[in-house]
């Protein structure tokens, strides 16, 4: 299955991923899995925890090899190539855990991927990645080890911005975040899109994730189990998220947990009372009520031994 653009039909993909496996001993993270990316397209990769998402990008960027299918990227196939040959031909890996060195400066770490750059070019992507993220300016003494966490996660992006690449992976960039942060870095990685860097995101905020992107894949089990225009599956999300948010009726209610993503039908008998201090948690959160029940759920698969 891949998704098709509504404009550039032309335009040869920038990323093609053909019926991709990804294995780690016996178990089958990722199963016959293709999509494209066209230059200047953001397609998000949304899934519950053990979908094979950040399989996915490690696959891709050349972090794990795959069992099966192929990767095409600038019209070469890459699978089985050596993640720093990929870095050198244009692409940027940004994992979860943001891999700062706490003991640098922000300058330091920003100069890391800079060899081979002349002073002028460095300072030229300097200027563009202080562009996007300012504070980094204002702190570029300051160690990395003492930001915040929003702070590393943009001096991590910037890292990766530091060579131009002409895609950009990014996996769950909000992770751990206020949703204050998140909102700024979403309406930054936009930026950084329009300005056009193709972008596959990895990300548990599926609202704006969806609001942002091209086109949607939606992984369950290492599978496609939803895919297709972002627009069109942010207008599916809305509509059912809208019936969360209603008034609590009187007596019991059924309430469902699990956004229309998942296209499932799971629902839990709560009193009122119940449902009230549910919306507080999920308000307190920053998060909907559904995105809340799917964090939870999230977490039993998890601990029920999924592979992400």
């Amino acid at each position: 299955m891949q998704p098709q653009p509504a404009d550039g039909a032309g335009v040869a993909p920038l990323l093609e991923v053909e019926n991709l496996e990804v294995r780690y001993g016996q178990i089958v993270a990722v199963r016959d899995l293709s999509f494209s990316i066209r230059p200047g397209e953001l397609m998000a990769l949304l899934g519950p925890n053990g979908a094979g998402k950040t399989s996915t990008l490690r696959a891709v960027s050349g972090l794990v090899h795959p069992s099966a299918g192929s990767i095409r990227f600038q019209g070469q196939r890459v699978d089985g190539r050596a993640a720093e040959r990929l870095v050198r031909m244009g692409m940027a890996h940004v994992p979860e855990g943001r891999g700062i060195f706490p003991d640098l400066s922000v300058h330091e770490n920003l100069q890391m991927p800079s060899r081979g750059m002349s002073p002028a070019q460095f300072q030229a992507a300097l200027d563009r990645v202080h562009g996007y993220f300012p504070r980094l300016g204002e702190r570029r003494n300051q160690l990395a080890g003492t930001l915040s966490g929003g702070e590393q996660q943009q001096l991590v992006i910037a890292r990766a911005l530091i060579k131009t690449p002409a895609l950009l992976l990014l996996d769950e960039m909000s992770l751990g975040l206020a949703p204050t942060i998140v909102e700024s870095l979403f309406s930054i990685l936009r930026r950084i899109n329009a300005d056009g860097v193709a972008v596959l995101l990895v990300e548990q905020y599926v609202g704006p994730a969806l609001a942002i992107a091209d086109h949607a894949i939606v992984l369950e089990k290492g599978s496609v189990r939803v895919e297709g225009r972002a627009q069109t599956l942010a207008a599916d999300v809305s509509v059912v998220q809208a019936s969360y948010l209603g008034a609590a009726g009187t007596g019991a209610e059924r309430k469902p947990l699990i956004g229309p993503e998942f296209r499932e039908d799971i629902a839990i008998d709560l009193s009122p009372d119940q449902i009230r201090r549910l919306d507080d948690l999920a308000a307190r959160r920053g998060l909907t009520t559904a995105e809340l029940g799917r964090e939870a759920l999230e977490r039993m698969l998890a601990m029920a031994g999924g592979v992400q």
